[in-house]
């Protein structure tokens, strides 16, 4: 064949059987964006819409071999990890990625869900915080994941602005930090990217009402997409967020929980968005 292939991407994430968020979500976001999903499941989850009910970390060795055996085969653009559910994940993940420095990480700090289920105890955030951050090209968190990832170095952490907290991030290796504005009180959702120098952009979008699972799970796989596709960081990170924004404004409620984002809203054939 002559056609050149799409990027691949290698997400790491957990299963979410309602198909709204975790490995599902980053698979429908990234074939969504021309690009090739490589997926390493790192845990099962008991979840609907409403929220988590239970989950089964992998064994960390299973989460390596996944990952190893496809990487030795298929050379990746973009890695994107979600949730990881264990401390020796997060350990074996590190391991393999410290191996592909030039390839582009995005990291989106899952720690709890939606309704507030934990899915990341005190040592598992500490473990991010020294063995993933560091080697991470982009991290998505909300502000409360922000707030809650400075706590354990910063005193005041709740209080703390935001750019604090970005500041504090950044001093932990990584390159950027982005923040989502989603569970601030503000009018409009303010999503902001920093790194070293300062603020490198800062966007605004319409609230939307209502509430979304798998927002950041969409959000950081465009960001890998795009990042897959060439283009520089800023630029990612305007294009992911235009398409995480149209994806929750055609949202759709099948449960009784929350809406799940369209990662397609493109094929909607005659559709009004």
């Amino acid at each position: 064949m002559t056609n050149d292939p799409p990027p691949v991407v290698l997400t790491f994430a957990a299963s979410d059987p309602t198909g709204g968020a975790g490995i599902q979500a980053d698979i429908l976001t990234l074939t969504s964006m021309g690009c090739h999903a490589l997926s390493v499941l790192t845990a099962i989850t008991v979840q609907d819409t409403v929220g988590v009910e239970d989950y089964l970390p992998l064994d960390a060795e299973w989460i390596a071999d996944q990952a190893r055996c496809v990487l030795e085969d298929m050379p990746v653009a973009a890695f994107k990890i979600g949730m990881l559910g264990s401390i020796e994940a997060i350990a074996a993940i590190a391991a393999i990625v410290a191996d592909y420095p030039d390839v582009p990480l995005v990291l989106d700090p899952v720690l709890a869900s939606g309704r507030g289920d934990e899915l990341a105890n005190e040592d598992m955030r500490a473990a991010l915080v020294d063995m993933l951050i560091p080697q991470t090209t982009i991290l998505t968190p909300n502000s409360v994941e922000a707030r809650s990832l400075v706590q354990d170095d910063m005193d005041g952490a709740d209080e703390a602005s935001l750019e604090e907290c970005a500041r504090h991030l950044l001093s932990t290796g990584c390159e950027y930090v982005l923040i989502t504005g989603t569970h601030e009180n503000t009018v409009q959702v303010i999503n902001t990217l920093y790194d070293n120098t300062g603020v490198v952009r800062s966007d605004a979008w319409t609230r939307l009402p209502g509430s979304y699972h798998g927002s950041g799970c969409t959000l950081a796989s465009a960001i890998a997409a795009t990042l897959a596709h060439t283009m520089s960081l800023p630029e990612a990170v305007r294009e992911a967020q235009e398409f995480t924004y149209e994806s929750l404004r055609a949202g759709f409620r099948p449960g009784m929980g929350q809406y799940i984002p369209d990662r397609l809203f493109w094929a909607r054939s005659g559709d009004e968005q």
